[in-house]
C-alpha cells in the first residue's frame, strides 16, 4: 500500500521496512509500535480527559442550570460497574458450569493412536 503514494512511496516503504525486504528491522519496529501504541492511547486519553475537565465541553443543548444537567460519577459509574458486575459473573458462570460449551466438537473425539489424521500424513 506505501509503494502506491506517489514520489515518496518507495523510500517511505524502504524506510518502514528498514531495508529493501521485509526482515528483522520490520520485526522489530513493528513490536515496538505494537508495545508503544496502547502506552501513547492512554497518554491521549488521559490529556483528553484533563482538559475537558480543565475547560468543560461545549453545550450543544443550551441547559444553563446544573440541576437540568446529569452528574457524570454517581449515575454512569454505578452503570458501568453494574455491567461490568454481570458481564463477568456470565463469564464464571459459563466457565465453572459449562465449560465445554465453547468448545470444538472434535476435541471429544476419543483419541486412535493406529490412525493418523490426513493433514499430517506423508
Amino acid at each position: 500500500m506505501l509503494s502506491a503514494i506517489p514520489y515518496f512511496g518507495p523510500s517511505l516503504l524502504e524506510w518502514i521496512w528498514g531495508g529493501f525486504s521485509v526482515g528483522n528491522p520490520t520485526l522489530q519496529r513493528f513490536y515496538v509500535f505494537h508495545f508503544c501504541l496502547p502506552f501513547a492511547l492512554a497518554a491521549m486519553s488521559g490529556l483528553h480527559i484533563y482538559f475537558l475537565h480543565g475547560t468543560g465541553s461545549n453545550n450543544p443543548l443550551g441547559l444553563k442550570s446544573n440541576s437540568m444537567m446529569t452528574p457524570f460519577h454517581p449515575l454512569y459509574t454505578s452503570k458501568d460497574v453494574t455491567g461490568f458486575i454481570i458481564f463477568i459473573t456470565g463469564l464464571l458462570a459459563i466457565s465453572c458450569f459449562s465449560p465445554n460449551m465453547l468448545g470444538d466438537p472434535t476435541n471429544f473425539l476419543p483419541a486412535n493412536p493406529l490412525v493418523t489424521p490426513t493433514h499430517i500424513q506423508p
